[in-house]
């Protein structure tokens, strides 16, 4: 069935690409063979629609032509379809292979091979291997989330969504319908950006604590799209990266070593303890939950509070 319809859209294409003038759906039911064999006319529409979105996927572009009669013709123009000749140096080359390999366990890495293999079909230099490993350390973005792959189709077709969303501070998963924009990859985790409806302004989403199935909305953006979305740099500023003080906490000796990463200082306590200083910015309590009974804040007084209502609210669920 697959053999069938590529050889059914490749037929469609040749025709759209040699004709001189907008064929009718009666002309181009006529020139390929496949669409003689649909039963009825409505049969032949829908199959005809779906290869002609197929077909502009695929990035051919199609005319849509209404003759002096109102009689509505197609043709896709060859000055238009055809791509200009690609020239690439081996550094070129061996960035565009680097970004290839960059996304092997992601949905993209079937679209990434067929990128290189157009390129190498279009002129890439013979003696440039786009795969070939040209350091020590090979890139890769894991994507492990369930939720990755409709949101990333969602912020390309700009479609709503709606899925289960659970807080750090909530005990269970709460409805939310976000307009997405961008995803992100941040020291290992996946972020989404996008304006949630229901709070009426922008929110970032961590992929990890969506639950359940993102189901689509047929309806379009209400509220514009940044030209910039600044994912990498609100996460960082929740996370405290852009602190501007300092928090003193007790962390259990041997654990916590994304801490004692971010610490300006430490100082042994004994008794299995260690006392350090990190930077304190918003969403700071948050992540000390994460590390458990390994931790314990001394100051300040809000930051113990907000990290003991989180304990307190998981304790509840």
């Amino acid at each position: 069935m697959a053999i069938a319809k590529a050889e059914r859209l490749m037929n469609l294409a040749l025709c759209l690409l040699g004709t001189r003038r907008p064929l009718s759906k009666r002309e181009l039911r006529e020139s390929v063979e496949a669409y003689l064999e649909a039963g009825s006319d409505d049969s032949f529409n829908r199959m005809f629609e779906r290869d002609k979105d197929d077909l502009r996927e695929l990035g051919l572009v199609i005319e849509t032509v209404e003759s002096l009669d109102g009689e509505i013709g197609y043709l896709a123009r060859r000055d238009i379809n055809r791509l200009p000749p690609i020239t690439l140096d081996a550094e070129e080359a061996a960035a565009l292979g680097l970004a290839a390999k960059v996304w092997q366990q992601a949905r993209l890495a079937g679209a990434a091979s067929g990128a290189l293999q157009k390129l190498r079909a279009a002129g890439l230099p013979e003696d440039v291997d786009p795969y070939e490993a040209h350091g020590a350390l090979e890139p890769r973005i894991p994507v492990h989330e369930a939720a990755f792959e409709p949101l990333m189709l969602a912020c390309r077709d700009r479609r709503p969504v709606v899925f289960d969303y659970r807080k750090a501070t909530a005990a269970r998963p709460e409805p939310r319908l976000v307009e997405p924009w961008a995803l992100e990859c941040w020291r290992g985790h996946w972020y989404l950006a996008g304006y949630d409806r229901d709070r009426g302004a922008e929110r970032v989403f961590r992929l990890s604590r969506i639950t359940g199935k993102v189901r689509s909305r047929g309806t379009s953006f209400t509220a514009p799209v940044p030209d910039v979305v600044t994912v990498r740099e609100t996460v960082a500023s929740w996370a405290g990266e852009s602190a501007d003080r300092s928090a003193l906490i007790r962390l259990r000796a041997g654990a916590g070593y994304p801490l004692r990463a971010k610490a300006s200082a430490v100082r042994e306590l004994g008794n299995g303890w260690d006392e350090l200083e990190i930077p304190y910015g918003h969403g700071l309590d948050a992540w000390l939950v994460e590390f458990g009974p390994d931790v314990v804040v001394l100051e300040p007084a809000e930051l113990r509070a907000d990290v003991v209502d989180r304990l307190r609210a998981v304790a509840k669920g």
